[in-house]
């Protein structure tokens, strides 16, 4: 497997990476401040508050008040990043996000942690896979979910000095580096992971790696050749990138731990039918219906977001059976 199995025992959970790249800039910057709802634990902050307590705010379980409190704080000059389980606060707190932050151009870099179905078992009422539907609809907000830990640290490197309102998305999963040469970020700019002509996989957050897993498997069984693209941005999407990749008139499969509907695929299906291409398509994410019981791995493998379900999703949508 490559550049995977090379990157083995290095490997952190993007959560990880996150903190300590707060932290290494807040070595040199004191106007950032970390705003979070009893998310010191899970959020991997607790190193960042024991270094800087005077640059972390600690609001309990009340995610309104911590973006407006965040809103607050970013519009005296503070770089503010809020960090709260994505299913809390993009649901909680999405007028607050809307207004005072998005609406109100306040760069709050608004941190969604445990997202998609990281919460496993803990059921439907703590996974989050609406974050993507609602934020798009929401004008002046980035929404971004790094794949690995590449992406998360140039995310928030860069994030930290924009202007402007932020959405990140983070999963619990720990993830390899899925290119170590491809060195390029750019927000709005998707990511080559691998290139091939047979079919392309866009996929976004934590569901890029089972994507390389699939177009692995598919190299090795059945000689099928993928090209595989990282869509960090969700909100800019890379059009320039899907009408590149589309003209070849190659199938494309979009993949996120989010719902079919409103996240990733619909942007780049309805993107695609507007502009006239006629690709097969297929958006392979959690269908409307009440989310099964289970771990994250159970979750994500009973609806095919894995490199065997993404790499039969495939071999479906190019006709072929075995």
């Amino acid at each position: 497997m490559g550049a995977i199995e090379q990157q083995t025992g290095t490997d952190k959970a993007n959560l990880d990476v996150f903190s300590s790249t707060l932290q290494q800039l807040a070595k040199t910057d004191k106007q950032i401040v970390v705003v979070t709802s009893d998310s010191r634990g899970s959020g991997k902050l607790t190193p960042f508050a024991n270094k800087f307590p005077a640059q972390l705010v600690e609001v309990g379980i009340a995610e309104q008040n911590l973006i407006g409190v965040a809103a607050g704080l970013a519009s005296t000059g503070k770089k503010v990043f809020a960090v709260s389980p994505a299913c809390f606060l993009t649901a909680r707190a999405l007028e607050q996000i809307k207004n005072d932050v998005a609406y109100s151009d306040n760069p709050v870099k608004v941190i969604g942690i445990s997202a998609g179905v990281s919460y496993g078992a803990l059921g439907s009422t703590h996974h989050s896979l609406h974050d993507y539907a609602v934020l798009r609809a929401v004008n002046n907000i980035t929404v971004v979910a790094p794949a690995d830990n590449f992406e998360t640290e140039r995310a928030i490197t860069l994030a930290a000095g924009s202007p402007h309102p932020f959405y990140i998305r983070f999963g619990k999963k720990v993830m390899p580096l899925l290119d170590a040469n491809n060195t390029s970020f750019e927000f709005g700019k998707g990511r080559i992971i691998r290139e091939g002509g047979d079919v392309i996989l866009i996929a976004t957050g934590e569901a890029v790696y089972p994507a390389l897993q699939a177009a692995e498997k598919l190299l090795s069984d059945d000689d099928v050749h993928a090209t595989v693209i990282s869509m960090h941005t969700i909100k800019p999407l890379d059009y320039e990138l899907l009408a590149k990749v589309a003209a070849s008139g190659s199938p494309i499969i979009t993949i996120e731990e989010h719902s079919v509907y409103g996240g990733l695929g619909e942007a780049c299906a309805s993107f695609l039918l507007e502009s006239g291409y006629h690709n097969k398509f297929k958006i392979v994410g959690i269908p409307d219906e009440y989310t099964v019981t289970g771990s994250q791995v159970e979750i994500l493998n009973h609806y095919g977001i894995s490199g065997e379900g993404i790499a039969a999703t495939v071999m479906e949508l190019l006709g072929v059976s075995h």
